[in-house]
């Protein structure tokens, strides 16, 4: 438990007789409510879908935090309770409507900036739009892989998290984690070849 960055944090809200979005309930939501989302917005596709499921991902954690016992990463447990928020997110969506690939595009100017390294301010209109269209094919390949191998990327790539912090917020063994990435990567490769190739071979 001393390894973990949120331990401190975590057993002050455990202890805290208040469990709404106050005091260290309140910070601890502020630490985690970027990555939560952003973890939702990849795996669901969309904004609206994605702050659902960050909602539902934070009644969860608070309403459980007093049973979390330390026996893995904090947030590898906050990792694990999005995805399948997430997921079960995109299983509902998909039965209330036709689900569309192009929903990606339908977010604010600012959640698309606020999870975007790349400064769109000091870009040409012909490379900000040759971008945007990579950025949508990648978008939309990753959301058509499998739940299982959509999870693996978006913790992996995105996340950053390294092999071991996979295996610990999915419970599936190192093996299985080399396993499923090697899918996803030939996955990828089949959908994004032909894209890349036009992208920048012209």
């Amino acid at each position: 438990m001393s390894s973990d960055p949120d331990a401190e944090l975590v057993l002050s809200c455990q202890r805290s007789i208040a469990n709404s979005l106050e005091g260290d309930y309140r910070k601890l939501y502020e630490r985690f409510k970027d990555r939560v989302y952003n973890v939702c917005f990849r795996i669901t596709g969309n904004p609206s879908d994605a702050l659902d499921a960050s909602q539902e991902t934070f009644g969860i954690l608070f309403r459980r935090l007093r049973e979390f016992r330390f026996e893995s990463r904090f947030s590898s447990w906050v990792y694990r309770i999005a995805v399948n928020a997430s997921i079960d997110m995109r299983r509902r969506a998909r039965s209330r409507r036709f689900f569309s690939l192009d929903a990606i595009h339908d977010g604010s100017a600012e959640d698309q900036a606020k999870f975007d390294p790349i400064d769109r301010a000091v870009e040409m209109p012909s490379a900000s739009a040759s971008r945007h269209e990579l950025e949508h094919a990648i978008q939309q390949a990753i959301l058509r892989l499998s739940e299982k191998l959509r999870a693996i990327i978006v913790l992996r790539y995105v996340e950053n998290l390294s092999y071991e912090e996979v295996s610990e917020t999915l419970g599936i063994s190192l093996g299985t984690v080399k396993s499923r990435l090697a899918r996803a990567h030939e996955a990828l490769d089949r959908e994004l070849t032909p894209v890349l190739d036009k992208h920048y071979l012209g």
